[in-house]
């Protein structure tokens, strides 16, 4: 099973806002943020450590238009999901907050269930898409495209269909390991005739391919029982 995924929640209404995040926190799919307003949403998109997976987003704020926040967002480069919430769903504001750049709009007041769903979705279409993008150590991966980008050395990394799905099921578990058994269930479903020899094959071509050092390895590592993906490990340089 993959880690939670950081949603974050941009309402200035804190018991909305508590809600939302104790709501979306319980099955353990969602790590939820809050935010009360967009000043603070800046300060946490503006961390180092930052990502979110998809935002979560009011239309009235005490320090701006949520529409013109999400165009803005839009206009730096972030492609991730991201939900209006409204307190008018008239055809008008619907069409300025798509056009804003929102990948969907919900009217409050709303089910929870509703809003799981669309977001759930919003999610899956965009884990598709080419705009999905994630930072590994030096590099940007695209998993629509099976590539690696090192900017730093302006060259790309071309991966197999199961590398890039290696990958991207280790980068959504977060910091846990992830056990041999799993992965292999996951990227190439039951197959009885695949063994862990087969993932150790991929796991040994894959760190040839990122590692600077695969002897060694910083982002790809080998834990007791599986593998886990240090996203910052190749920063550090090889010993």
């Amino acid at each position: 099973m993959s880690g939670p995924r950081p949603i974050l929640i941009i309402d200035d209404d804190a018991l909305l806002r508590d809600t939302l995040v104790e709501q979306l926190a319980q099955e353990g799919e969602f790590a939820p943020f809050g935010a009360g307003s967009l000043a603070e949403a800046d300060a946490m998109l503006a961390e180092k450590s930052a990502r979110f997976d998809a935002l979560i987003l009011d239309v009235t704020l005490p320090d701006g238009d949520g529409r013109d926040y999400c165009l803005g967002l839009r206009r730096g480069g972030l492609h991730v999901p991201i939900i209006m919430l409204t307190g008018s769903d008239a055809e008008a504001d619907v069409v300025r907050g798509l056009d804003a750049g929102a990948n969907d709009y919900v009217g409050k007041p709303f089910k929870l269930a509703v809003l799981l769903a669309r977001l759930r979705a919003q999610l899956r279409i965009f884990d598709n898409s080419e705009d999905a993008v994630f930072g590994i150590g030096p590099y940007v991966f695209r998993p629509a495209v099976k590539q690696l980008q090192d900017p730093a050395h302006n060259r790309r990394i071309r991966l197999t269909e199961k590398e890039a799905a290696i990958l991207k099921f280790l980068y959504r578990a977060g910091s846990r390991t992830v056990p041999r058994e799993v992965l292999l269930n996951e990227v190439w479903g039951y197959h009885a005739s695949v063994s862990t020899h087969t993932l150790e094959t991929h796991i040994y071509r894959l760190r040839q391919k990122i590692e600077a050092d695969p002897a060694h390895a910083r982002l790809l590592l080998t834990e007791a029982g599986g593998y886990r993906l240090d996203p910052a490990g190749s920063l550090v340089s090889a010993a």
